[in-house]
């Protein structure tokens, strides 16, 4: 018996949307990181990028659980001397709702440049509407 590797060249990727209305963050993040990854699929291998593209709507009505609306915060470092800057999860959904599904994903992939691939198929929209029509997206459930 044969182990089988995929190649690039044969990987079908198709198109999935999911509704982000009211879903948890984290337990959405997984689901998405999966299908791009590619984890989902009988064909995964590790070191190629065997994911679909993924399609997220209504990001800005994602939920937390607990108190964590209060207490999550998100910080970047400029890395000059009082380069911190951090932002509350109530100021970060408010002003860009789709940046806290886009960071919760990213951090759940590869940190390599195989993750930076996956991480380009991502699209998240904070309404309900998108521009990939065309590519007829399949409904994913959570």
């Amino acid at each position: 018996m044969k182990s089988f590797l995929a190649k690039k060249e044969t990987v079908e990727r198709n198109w999935r949307v999911i509704d982000a209305d009211g879903a948890v963050l984290g337990r959405l993040a997984v689901k998405v990181a999966v299908a791009l990854m590619g984890k989902d699929k009988p064909i995964y291998t590790p070191h190629v990028d065997t994911g679909d593209f993924v399609i997220v709507v209504n990001a800005g009505k994602v939920r937390l659980t607990g108190n964590k609306a209060e207490t999550k915060e998100y910080q970047r470092y400029s890395g000059y001397p009082g380069g911190q800057k951090i932002i509350p999860y109530k100021q970060m959904i408010e002003r860009h709702p789709e940046r806290v599904v886009e960071m919760a994903v990213k951090r759940m992939l590869p940190k390599n440049t195989l993750g930076a691939h996956m991480y380009k198929k991502l699209k998240v929209y904070s309404g309900p509407k998108h521009d990939h029509a065309a590519q007829q997206p399949q409904k994913m459930e959570l």
